[in-house]
């Protein structure tokens, strides 16, 4: 072997190690520009430069002639994408404001994007597909779930709200089904994903391979072509596909539940209700921050009339005032540092929330505002 084959092979080997440490993998295969989440041990949650490729490569793409879709999925089995990096966040409070703002803003115009994109979007969400994962995949025109997802929006656990445009996308859900799974955090699984309205598709794990080699080998692609090829995957899905929805015989009254203008009528309903079910989402709801129950009441009882950027606009909003609070910071010592699992919300009850404090979290940022 010369010298130069040396070097070559070196330099060859030097690339590929550094893209395997890459926390995002840009490629073009085939028809397709692909998109690979390339944190899986730490559930391939999202960092500002990982959001920041995203973006660029994405807009590249979508002016690209010889792309012709966009692929979306994580590394390894367990997660599409489990989140934001919600630990550097609250680290960055007293280090690192400018980054408190820069990573919401960044993210939100890059859900927008998502949602406006020129080429089809598919977001293979296999494993766990939560809070910003749901914001790089739900916004895109299609969703691939397998038997192993698993969806939440958690958001309420931690003191914040069901962001990434949960605004507009969850009370659009069937009856008050995001309003639910928004306020408890509720996990829905395997085939209740795409029953949900989550997936626009269900298609097994062992399949998911076949099936993005199948969607690269197209030939300049229409709509049409790719949503026929997932469409033949979808079909041929057997697993659980007898299975009811696990929230099927609690709808009715999830619907009547959830109907309330008042995060305190909500309890009440399931109070009166009594049934083991409502007792059982009254415990989860009692353990969230009673300021997040009643801005994510309120985001979603206004963002259901509005457009995607008017929603991001105001979580952006909403984020920055709940940086600057107490309970998003509790939560995360909580749930991730301490782990205790026993935050201490301020205020602690939910009457001690007035109007004129969500008023605040709700109001103009001025210049600083999200703007597209």
């Amino acid at each position: 072997m010369g010298l130069q084959e040396v070097v070559q092979t070196h330099v060859e080997k030097m690339s590929n190690h550094t893209d395997a440490a890459a926390e995002v993998l840009l490629e073009r295969k085939g028809c397709a520009g692909v998109i690979t989440l390339n944190r899986p041990r730490f559930l391939n949650t999202l960092t500002l430069g990982m959001i920041r490729q995203i973006y660029a490569q994405l807009k590249k793409w979508e002016q690209d002639p010889k792309t012709f879709l966009i692929i979306i999925k994580g590394a390894g089995e367990k997660a599409f994408c489990a989140g934001g990096d919600i630990r550097a966040l609250s680290e960055a409070r007293n280090t690192n404001q400018k980054m408190l703002q820069d990573l919401f803003r960044e993210e939100y115009i890059l859900n927008n994007a998502i949602d406006s994109c020129q080429k089809p979007y598919i977001a293979l969400i296999h494993g766990i597909t939560m809070g910003g994962g749901v914001g790089v995949s739900v916004h895109g025109q299609f969703r691939v779930a397998t038997e192993k997802s698993v969806f939440a929006m958690p958001e309420t656990a931690i003191g914040l709200f069901p962001d990434v445009g949960g605004g507009y996308f969850l009370p659009r859900l069937q009856g008050k089904l995001g309003y639910f799974l928004a306020l408890t955090g509720f996990r829905l699984k395997g085939r209740d994903v795409y029953t949900a309205g989550i997936a626009t598709h269900f298609v097994d794990f062992e399949k998911l391979g076949m099936l993005e080699e199948d969607l690269l080998a197209l030939k300049s692609p229409s709509k049409e072509n790719i949503a026929d090829v997932l469409e033949t995957y979808h079909a041929k899905s057997k697993t659980d596909q007898d299975k009811p929805f696990i929230l099927e015989e609690h709808m009715d009254k999830i619907n009547s539940w959830f109907s309330a203008n008042t995060v305190e009528q909500i309890v009440d309903n399931l109070q009166q209700d009594g049934s083991s079910f409502a007792l059982e989402q009254l415990k989860v709801i009692k353990k969230m921050s009673p300021t997040s129950l009643k801005i994510t009441l309120r985001q979603l009882m206004e963002g259901s009339s509005k457009t995607l950027p008017e929603v991001l606009i105001m979580e952006y909003r909403l984020s920055q005032a709940c940086m600057k609070g107490h309970d998003f910071h509790e939560g995360v010592r909580a749930v991730l540092i301490d782990k205790d699992q026993s935050p201490k919300w301020k205020p602690a009850d939910l009457k001690e929330v007035t109007d004129e404090d969500l008023n605040d979290y709700f109001k103009s940022l001025g210049s600083n505002d999200l703007k597209f």
